[in-house]
């Protein structure tokens, strides 16, 4: 395993990668690009978040603290599909790639097109568990374009597998998607305009508050406002609020009876002004900040990435 992370020549804040077996937080980057239907180039995200990244600074405000003074990560060899490569056996090798890895830390997939998320999950969450979507689009189509693998299609593949699903700022669907939130019991629909009334949003993250067991949190970047973030794929009007996507992210982190599985950020297209870049990698941030200090890592000698560089 630590050859896999050796080959990696990307950093998240321009940090040093550990070995993976020790590494407090994993980062995969899968730049797929197969199946988007509007616009292309979400290959080129998980790069964009890197790079954005290293203007990042250590601190992290809204927890108070650096947890990269704590904390070490490893930035893995990117998984790509390769030439001529089916899809069926490009999503079983990245399945079996992340089965492979430690379980004892963060994992974090940077996509990519949001085809990839079933594969990492069911690698790390084999058994089952809650999963967490914040996105325009319901994703539930059972294919689409003659494939079960489109970018359309993930979340019917995770529920077809038994998970709970709740879904998050969803403003865009097809009739049978619909049909399926109505009559499917393991699936939960936060609406975009419904989340815009202040009770509805407490339930929402009342809900998060009380989960328990495993669970996996998977951010299509076009469920956040896109007069805020407009380098997606296929971007809809409305969306999360910044602040209300940091909110439902703290939330998760800071359960206690929550068994944080993975993490996924994925749609996104880097743009010439870096800002929906600049936005996704602090959303990285975010989750290993409050995922680190509700772990107690804030607690831990300072042996972190970042003391092993100088940052002046």
């Amino acid at each position: 395993m630590a050859d896999f992370a050796a080959m990696s020549e990307q950093h998240f804040l321009d940090l040093p990668n550990s070995p993976v077996n020790q590494a407090d937080v994993l980062i995969l980057p899968v730049p797929h690009d197969a199946t988007v239907t509007y616009r292309k180039g979400t290959a080129e995200g998980p790069a964009a978040i890197l790079d954005a990244s290293e203007q990042l600074e250590f601190y992290e405000e809204d927890a108070r603290w650096s947890p990269f003074e704590f904390m070490t990560l490893a930035v893995l060899e990117e998984i790509r599909c390769r030439p001529d490569e089916a899809q069926a056996d490009f999503h079983a090798r990245l399945k079996q790639s992340v089965s492979v890895m430690p379980e004892n830390n963060l994992f974090i997939g940077l996509g990519g097109e949001h085809s990839i998320t079933p594969d990492m999950l069911f690698a790390r969450m084999p058994g089952g568990g809650t999963v967490i979507q914040i996105d325009a689009h319901a994703d539930l189509r059972q294919q689409y374009h003659g494939s079960i693998y489109n970018h359309a299609c993930p979340m019917y593949r995770i529920q077809e597998q038994g998970y709970d699903l709740i879904q998050v700022s969803i403003r865009s669907l097809h009739e049978q998607e619909a049909e399926l939130i109505n009559s499917n019991t393991l699936i939960t629909t936060f609406f975009d305009r419904d989340l815009q009334k202040q009770e509805n949003w407490e339930h929402l993250l009342e809900t998060i508050a009380a989960l328990s067991g495993p669970v996996w949190l998977t951010i299509d970047m076009d469920g956040f406002d896109s007069a805020l973030i407009a380098g997606v794929g296929t971007p809809q009007p409305g969306g999360l609020h910044w602040h209300q996507g940091i909110s439902l992210i703290e939330t998760l982190m800071n359960n206690k009876q929550a068994d944080i599985r993975g993490v996924d950020i994925l749609e996104l297209i880097p743009e010439p002004n870096h800002v929906s870049d600049m936005m996704a990698a602090k959303l990285v941030q975010k989750c290993i900040s409050f995922w680190g200090k509700s772990m107690g890592f804030d607690k831990r000698q300072k042996l972190g990435a970042q003391t092993r560089i100088n940052d002046e």
